[in-house]
């Protein structure tokens, strides 16, 4: 062979062992790389997942979200049924002092998170151990604005409670001086807990709607009703809450009661649903008018995360496509009540006197004219948790699959 050719083997043949040899030790550092790649991540998911999650919720509001103050403040006096069966009948096989057969949104989302059930703080103010998970406000009936507004309109015998939001905030303010002292110590106790505000504001038109004011009558007090509610929100941020969940109003006009005492022969009067135009019109002009209030707490308060809570969306979805969700027995007759094409009648409400509870509630969305079923309840909670009614999502995701 050529002195040249076998010159030029012989390089070649070098160069490719030296490669085989860079090749294997190049193997070994990638295979390294990866494997301490993969058990650095394992690590980071697993410290985020411990850390990135709430461990106390704080809840505001009135009857979608009362877990017990009601009945313990003695305003059950007034509406003993909601101490008794038929509520509580599906999940706690009992009566709670929640507005359901079953659990509520509020309570949807603690199990998301692993947390137990927000207790009714007025159950357990004397001792603040009860609370180290966070603690529920929220009053059956309860109003944003105060009592004396309806009072001064003459409205203040249809009140269910005087325990109106800034009632709320006030035991909050209460239960809050036992749990932190100084703006900076309070900014790090609630930097994980989670304040859900309302649904709160929808008995403020409740109680005129029903004793005959009408739409546009109405919307001019939606600015104050907003007003009070971005109030307290700014109050709870000025105090150290930094994560929130606001809620909208629900799609009025496809609630039994409504649908009943509305009740006309105008076909235009109804949407496709069956669902009364007008009152969902209205349920949307809040809804509309709150989100734009939160968009400038957000600006003004950049340090909050706020999500808008959009029940009204949320709960539409079924109303619209009921056998969608497994309301085979409709999304517009109550579950329970006293008759009626809409199973609501005021003089057999669900738990007096003539009304019945249909055998399976899980089948129904309106539960007792006035309030949702745990199932329709477990739909909106779903919608909120995996983002999709939520706006923007929660700033943690669930710990617990939904």
């Amino acid at each position: 062979m050529p002195a040249s050719f076998s010159s030029a083997f012989f390089t070649l043949e070098s160069l490719s062992a030296y490669l085989r040899r860079r090749r294997r030790r190049l193997g070994f550092i990638l295979h390294s790389i990866e494997m301490w790649a993969a058990v650095f991540g394992f690590l980071v998911t697993v410290t985020a997942a411990g850390a990135a999650s709430y461990d106390s919720i704080f809840s505001f509001g009135d009857s979608l979200a009362d877990t017990g103050n009601f009945i313990v403040s003695g305003s059950a006096v007034k509406f003993p049924v909601i101490a008794k069966l038929p509520y509580g009948m599906t999940f706690f096989h009992r009566p709670t002092g929640r507005c359901s057969d079953g659990r509520l949104v509020l309570d949807f989302i603690a199990e998301a998170y692993g947390l137990p059930y927000v207790p009714p703080y007025l159950a357990g103010k004397n001792d603040v151990g009860n609370f180290r998970h966070g603690a529920n406000f929220a009053v059956a009936g309860a109003t944003a604005m105060d009592a004396k507004f309806f009072v001064d309109r003459k409205l203040g015998f249809l009140l269910w409670t005087n325990n109106s939001l800034s009632v709320q905030l006030e035991w909050f303010n209460s239960l809050k001086s036992s749990l932190c002292t100084t703006k900076k110590d309070c900014i790090n106790y609630f930097k994980k807990s989670l304040f859900v505000v309302g649904e709160i504001g929808g008995n403020d038109y409740n109680y005129p709607f029903f004793v005959g004011s009408s739409v546009s009558e109405l919307k001019s007090t939606v600015p104050l009703v907003v007003g009070t509610i971005t109030k307290a929100i700014t109050t709870l941020i000025e105090g150290g809450a930094r994560e929130f969940l606001v809620a909208g109003n629900l799609p009025i006009g496809c609630s039994s009661v409504y649908l009943t005492i509305f009740q006309t022969g105008d076909r235009s009067a109804y949407d496709g649903n069956g669902c009364l135009r007008a009152h969902n019109e209205f349920a949307r002009f809040h809804n509309s008018r709150l989100r734009l209030a939160l968009e400038g707490l957000r600006v003004k308060h950049p340090q909050a995360n706020i999500s808008y809570a959009d029940y009204y969306s949320a709960a539409h979805a079924f109303f619209h496509s009921p056998k969608r969700y497994g309301f085979e027995g409709g999304a517009l007759v109550a579950c329970c009540g006293g008759g009626g094409p809409y199973n609501f009648n005021n003089t057999a409400r669900c738990g007096h006197a003539g009304s019945t509870a249909c055998s399976d509630p899980r089948r129904f969305e309106n539960w007792d004219g006035i309030h949702l079923t745990e199932s329709a309840y477990r739909q909106i909670a779903g919608g909120l948790l995996r983002g999709t009614f939520a706006y923007p999502p929660l700033a943690f995701p669930p710990t617990n699959p939904f």
